[in-house]
C-alpha cells in the first residue's frame, strides 16, 4: 500500500482531493504515508483522535480522519476550513463520502478491500463528481 500511495503521490497536484473509504485496517493510512513520502514527507500518523493534521511538504498534505464524526459532530468538519487548504494542498479525507459534497465539485474516490488473504488487497479508483 505505501509502494502504491507514493506511485499515486507523484502524479497529484495542489488542489487535488482524495476521499478513502474502506474498513478499518484495510490500508487507508498506509497508503496516505506512502502518497506524502512523494512529497516529501515522513512521519504521517492515523489523524483518528486529532481529526486533521496538515504537513509542510513539496506541496502541503491534509490529512483528515471523519470517522468519529458522525451525529452532532459533523459540525467540528467544518470548524477544520477545509475549503480554504484544497487548492494550495493535496487534501486525503479518510470516511469523507459523506462530506465531500461540502468541499468540491470533483474528487478522487479510493476504495480499499481485503482480497483473499489477510495482506492482499482490492483497490477501486475512480475519479468523481458531487
Amino acid at each position: 500500500m505505501e509502494l502504491f500511495g507514493a506511485e499515486i503521490g507523484a502524479k497529484l497536484k495542489a488542489g487535488d482531493l482524495l476521499v478513502l473509504r474502506g474498513e478499518l485496517g484495510s490500508g487507508k493510512t498506509t497508503f496516505t504515508r506512502g502518497l506524502a513520502s512523494a512529497l516529501g514527507i515522513t512521519g504521517v500518523t492515523s489523524p483518528t483522535f486529532v481529526i486533521s493534521k496538515i504537513y509542510a511538504g513539496q506541496i502541503p498534505l491534509v490529512h483528515v480522519d471523519a470517522y468519529r464524526l458522525i451525529g452532532d459532530e459533523l459540525a467540528l468538519f467544518d470548524d477544520l476550513d477545509l475549503e480554504s487548504r484544497i487548492p494550495q494542498s493535496i487534501t486525503v479525507i479518510e470516511w469523507g463520502g459523506e462530506f465531500v459534497e461540502r468541499l468540491a465539485d470533483s474528487f478522487i474516490s479510493i476504495d480499499f478491500e481485503f482480497g483473499a488473504s489477510s495482506d492482499e488487497r482490492i483497490v477501486t479508483i475512480e475519479g468523481l463528481t458531487a
